[in-house]
């Protein structure tokens, strides 16, 4: 157990105290807690790709007519984004993560009693509000409990678990919808996270990073420090010196001041193409695949697949992030996506089913490999006051996308099939490669990193 303290300035740097320190077993266990909401959230957030094809064979309809309901989950996706940042910011991360999985949680379950295709826009509309707001408070949550060293990796590990659920909702809706249906789908997918509220509401605590800012709070901020292996001294007082010297503005307006304008622009419109891209595969895929004469089950497997590819990019782009930076391993992976998207084209969907759902995978790892550490790039780009903020703000705006992706997915697959959707997909990665190439502040390499923190030491 490390003690900290200065007894003639009887402060506490809490950024260095985290940064620089062990990563303890309770550190451990708040990442993991988060990654688990990460993991509902990925969950809930794609059932509705599982169950658009049983809707509309059950109900009679086109899938046009799944357009607004997809969309209203988008739309609610992309409020809760940038209304739970604010919250978390201002009210703590705790309150906002425990809230925003009980709202999915509750939303989603009650989808299993729509009568119609209003009813599940509606309820499609609360479940995002907490899909959206869990995203954003989760990795800022995994920031704040990591050292600087492991940062990148825990935040990307925490973001590949919105894959990582997806995967675990097809294989969830390969059991259970040829036995209870779709509606038995949103019921049991529901009732998950909501238990899971539960535990997070006696289990996770609040960011040190947070309370450092709250001095009412303080005597919290010493207890959970002990629980991580730090011992303060009593009446010693905290500050966070790295990233409170320029005491930046909270709320949107100081993500455009201290020279961030240009990055946060960047990382808004990359957020924007690239979601575009991931909600077309989580929304669309299986509808795709099925309107190409494939079965249920092969269609559902291609969505899979695609999921387990981004779990694996994801994470292989993390690591090769950490030692080399960020720029040009996310370029790389863009060029990827595009190309794999493109190259799918050729394929003959009905005679080539194997080597159809293999590509699917190959693109689906590109794709979230860039996804996944764009948010380790707002955790690196933007402070503690506002990272809620700048993460949630581009996530907001990234929903932009994800709400065009609701129509454009159903106008592409029904006009142009499987060549126009994979030309959409492959063109929406290009324009993220664009974006992410005028980004200043790319998470530098390892060897830079150490660097810069031993020239801060000496000054």
């Amino acid at each position: 157990m490390s003690t900290y303290g200065n007894d003639q300035a009887k402060v506490v740097d809490i950024g260095r105290v985290l940064d620089e320190g062990t990563f303890t077993g309770f550190q451990k266990m708040v990442v993991i807690l988060a990654a688990l909401s990460i993991v509902m959230d990925g969950f809930d957030g794609q059932l509705i790709g599982f169950a658009i094809p049983s809707l509309i064979k059950e109900w009679g309809v086109t899938r046009n007519a799944f357009a607004p309901a997809v969309a209203a989950g988008l739309v609610g996706m992309g409020l809760g984004s940038a209304f739970a940042g604010l919250f978390a910011d201002r009210f703590g991360r705790r309150l906002a993560i425990i809230g925003s999985v009980f709202v999915f949680g509750i939303a989603t379950s009650l989808i299993s009693f729509s009568p119609d295709i209003t009813t599940i826009a509606i309820l499609r509309f609360f479940a995002g509000l907490g899909i959206g707001g869990a995203l954003p408070v989760s990795t800022t949550i995994t920031a704040e409990f990591s050292p600087a060293r492991i940062r990148t990796l825990a935040v990307t590990a925490t973001i590949v678990c919105v894959p990582l659920g997806g995967m675990l909702a097809g294989l969830f809706a390969n059991l259970v919808l040829p036995h209870y249906g779709w509606r038995g789908l949103f019921l049991l997918g529901g009732m998950l996270p909501v238990a899971f509220s539960v535990l997070l509401w006696f289990s996770i605590p609040e960011s040190p990073r947070y309370l450092a800012r709250q001095p009412a709070r303080w005597d919290e901020l010493r207890s959970l420090l002990t629980r991580m292996s730090r011992t303060i001294s009593a009446g010693m007082r905290f500050t966070d010196a790295r990233e409170q010297d320029s005491q930046p503005k909270a709320g949107f307006g100081a993500l455009f001041t201290e020279g961030r304008a240009r990055d946060t622009i960047a990382i808004w419109l990359a957020f924007f193409m690239n979601l575009l891209a991931v909600y077309s595969a989580f929304s669309w895929l299986p509808t795709m695949l099925a309107g190409e004469g494939l079965s249920p089950s092969v269609a559902a497997n291609g969505l899979t697949a695609y999921n387990i590819g981004g779990v694996f990019g994801a994470l292989l782009c993390a690591v090769v992030i950490g030692r080399f930076g960020s720029r040009v391993p996310m370029l790389l992976c863009c060029l990827a996506a595009a190309g794999t998207a493109f190259a799918l084209r050729s394929l003959d969907v009905s005679s080539q089913t194997s080597l159809l759902v293999a590509g699917i995978g190959l693109h689906g790892l590109f794709v979230n490999a860039v996804q996944c550490t764009m948010y380790a790039l707002c955790a690196y780009i933007y402070p503690t006051q506002v990272r809620a903020t700048g993460t949630a703000g581009a996530l907001a705006f990234g929903r932009l996308g994800a709400i065009l992706s609701a129509f454009a997915g159903a106008i592409v697959i029904t006009q142009g099939g499987a060549s126009g959707y994979l030309a959409m997909l492959g063109g929406a990665m290009l324009c993220v490669f664009a974006t992410l190439l005028t980004v200043s502040k790319h998470i530098p390499r390892a060897a830079a990193t150490v660097k810069h923190q031993e020239k801060e030491q000496q000054a």
